[in-house]
Formats: C-alpha cells, structure tokens, sequence
C-alpha cells in the first residue's frame, strides 16, 4: 500500500504544476509587460484613459448681437411709447459749515455784557451792557445792588471758558463789538434770557427781554441773596396770631 501513495501523490504534483504552467501563458498573453513599462514612467501609476466629451452638433456658439436683440423687446407698452428715465445721482453729502469765529481764552467779564482780554475790551452784540454800580429795587422797595450780581452770574456762567467770537482777528485795540458763544449758547441771549442784561432795541432777543421781565427774572426780580439767606417770606404774620 504504501508504494501506490507514493505513486498517487506524485501524479497529483505532476498534475497541478501544469495546471500553474498554463495559467502563466495565459497571464503573459493578457498583459504585454514591455507596454506597460513603456508607458508608464518609473514611480508613477499608469493613468486611466482620457474621457472625450461628447460633441452636441446642434449647438452654436455665435452670439447674438446686442442690437439685434433690442428687436424681441417692445417699443411701446399700452400704445405709448417708452421714454428714458436718468439715472438717480447718489445724495451728496452734506458740507460740514466750518466755524470761522475767533477763539479767545480766559475772557473776564467787567460787567454783564462786556468782556476783558487784557487791554482789549469786548461789547456783547444785540444788548446793553447792565453797569455793575447799577441799583435796582425790588418788589418790596428795597434797593439791592444788582448790576454786581448780574456781572457775578456772567462770571460763573463763563467759568473762565474760551468763547468764541465773530471776529477777522484775534487781535484788536480799545473796543469791538461781536456776538460770542460758549459752547452752542450764546451769550447775549443767555444774559437777556436770564433778565441780566437789556436786549437793544429792534434786536432778535427783544422778545426774549420781555419774557424775562414778565417772569421777574435777574434784574426785574427781588434780590436773590434775600431769598437763599432766609428762605422765609416777608410777609408772614406776627408771632402768636
């Protein structure tokens, strides 16, 4: 037994090797490996072939013509015809109004409507200046001295602030008369406003004045130290009724 498994076991080796033998012609016959090597340069993976885009015959490239193609819109819409409408401009904007007044720093007020820079004196536009020895009587009869307090509210007002003038030039000798601003306020008609000053006559803040009198404000007032001393009304009756 032993002499017939040799046997066997040798003629299925016989049979398998020649079953690889024809695999291998048939491999080599498929694939030519001298192509392969030609073609493809050495590192790189052979590339698969191109794909040609398909070609639509009936398709045109020419492009119609712009005037030509004005012809397909209508000239007219409900029998009238059109009309060309310009173009809407961008809004301009606005101009920045540069202030052309004259600063001037630390102004003194000598009295409430006139102001001091050194040896250059200022008069306030649009008013008459209150004199600081004016003497005004309240409505009690009593005189108080209101032309001093009235330049005494024009210097906490200003606060030594720089106002600015209408003026060509900073320097100037003996008097000059412009309008000035603290800020937006104007002084004038903050001192008119206020009833420390006259508004002249035909001036804007005529009508100001005349409110600030109505109202008993600063010099058609009482004396306001009266009032922020005691805080008491003066006619109060007699202790005890």
């Amino acid at each position: 037994m032993r002499p017939a498994a040799i046997l066997t076991a040798v003629a299925g080796i016989g049979i398998v090797a020649g079953l690889i033998a024809a695999g291998g012609q048939r491999l080599g016959a498929a694939i030519d490996p001298e192509e392969t090597v030609a073609s493809t340069e050495p590192g790189e993976q052979p590339s698969a072939p191109a794909v040609q885009p398909t070609i639509n015959p009936n398709a045109s490239m020419h492009a119609r013509r712009v005037d030509d193609a004005s012809q397909f819109y209508p000239a007219v819409i409900d029998g009238k015809p059109l009309e060309r409408i310009a173009a809407v401009e961008p809004e301009k904007p606005l101009e920045r109004t540069e202030d052309k007044g004259v600063n001037l720093a630390r102004p003194i007020a000598e009295s409430a409507g006139v102001l001091s820079f050194g040896n250059r004196r200022l008069l306030l536009a649009d008013i008459n200046p209150t004199p600081q020895n004016k003497v005004c009587t309240d409505s009690k009869d009593r005189t108080w001295p209101c032309g001093m307090l009235a330049k005494t509210n024009v210097r906490l007002f200003l606060r030594l602030r720089t106002v600015s003038c209408d003026l060509d030039s900073a320097e100037w000798t003996g008097m000059v008369t412009a309008a000035c601003r603290v800020g937006t306020q104007d002084v004038s008609r903050w001192l008119v406003e206020n009833g420390w000053a006259e508004a002249t006559t035909g001036s804007a803040l005529a009508e100001l004045g005349e409110k600030a009198k109505q109202a008993g404000k600063g010099l058609y007032g009482d004396d306001p130290r009266s009032i922020v001393e005691t805080g008491i009304p003066d006619d109060l009756p007699p202790d005890g009724l």
